[in-house]
């Protein structure tokens, strides 16, 4: 990522998380916040804090399409190796162990619809950066319910 592109997917990120917390009036019932600081390829800051109330009116579908694409184990392992940086398809395939290039569409589709990932030109992916933060949450929240943190 250029110093350009960087200090401007931080802008995003700072901008996000300021329209995150006016809309997160703590309210009768509380509030969710969550945050993070990465460096995979550039800095990246991230906060975002929500009404308690206001999740269940945040959007079904687009949380089980995101949960569906980050719960398969294939997508995980994509996911994972996009942690390190942008790749080729053909590195991905190869990385998790894929042998037909439709294994590695059908996947890769499942994760750009959701919009986890995203594709630069011909066949290389990468994870925006203002969606690492809240990918590796997931993660972790994840393995916190499951009781793998303990």
């Amino acid at each position: 990522m250029t110093d350009i592109a960087a200090e401007l997917a931080a802008l995003e990120v700072r901008v996000a998380a300021l329209e995150g917390s006016a809309r997160a009036e703590p309210g009768e019932r509380g509030f969710v916040e969550y945050s993070g600081s990465v460096d995979f390829g550039g800095p990246v800051d991230w906060t975002i804090r929500y009404s308690a109330v206001a999740v269940r009116d945040l959007p079904a579908q687009d949380r089980v399409d995101v949960l569906a694409a980050l719960g398969h184990p294939v997508r995980r392992a994509l996911v994972e190796a996009l942690l390190d940086g942008p790749r080729a398809g053909s590195e991905l395939a190869q990385a998790v162990g894929l042998t037909s290039q439709g294994q590695l569409y059908h996947h890769m589709r499942a994760l750009t619809s959701a919009k986890v990932i995203e594709q630069h030109g011909r066949g290389a992916y990468h994870i925006p950066a203002p969606k690492l933060v809240p990918i590796l949450i997931i993660m972790t929240a994840a393995a916190d319910i499951a009781e793998a943190l303990r």
